[in-house]
């Protein structure tokens, strides 16, 4: 199965407990205005705050478009004003309830799936790679294991690596969601010339 390989992928989350505007949606929306250049065919979703939603969105993305890359934008609401670039995604230890009162059995992503998956992207060169004014980045190897680190393995399993995450605080009056949306695009664009090395 070949990819599109002018199709990606970038998807935000809904709204959850005390953040009724997520911050990771509204930048995904101010990215998808500036876009990743002509070349690219740019898609971005919702995903819900809901482990079962938020996975069968993400098979049908991997099934249907079959993108060169999708990247799912979180927000970490413990977060001090930085963007953390997250290498893999873990497939237990999910005990938090979704905002459906939904927690995954056994704590688990997939039952016969690996311990954890690596995004194809090195994190480590792209942080290395890219300045983003007015902001700190960061590399993490830990996204958390709620509902972004759980769409995340989920992504990464069917998109066979080719995703990425990245976290993002929440809104303030420095960090607006025009802000974050030109930081996504600095760093997607980023993301992309490593795919293109690749091939």
């Amino acid at each position: 199965m070949d990819s599109n390989s002018n199709t990606v992928v970038v998807t935000g989350f809904g709204p959850f407990r005390q953040h009724l505007i997520n911050s990771s949606w509204e930048a995904v929306k101010e990215m998808s205005k500036l876009g990743l250049g002509e070349n690219i065919d740019l898609h971005i979703m919702q995903l819900p705050v809901a482990y079962q939603k938020a996975k069968d969105l993400i098979c049908k993305i991997w099934g249907t478009l079959q993108p060169l890359l999708t990247v799912h934008i979180g927000l970490a609401s413990s977060s001090k004003a930085i963007i953390i670039l997250e290498q893999c995604g873990k497939n237990k230890g999910y005990k938090e309830m979704d905002v459906c009162g939904f927690c995954p059995e056994d704590g688990c992503c997939l039952l016969d799936g690996p311990e954890k998956i690596e995004s194809t992207i090195n994190m480590k060169t792209l942080w290395k790679n890219i300045s983003v004014e007015g902001i700190d980045v960061v590399y993490s190897r830990d996204a958390g294991r709620y509902i972004c680190d759980y769409a995340y393995y989920t992504s990464l399993y069917y998109g066979n690596g080719k995703a990425a995450f990245i976290h993002v605080p929440p809104l303030s009056k420095l960090v607006t969601a025009d802000f974050l949306g030109k930081a996504l695009q600095i760093i997607i664009l980023e993301m992309l010339k490593q795919c293109g090395e690749k091939e």
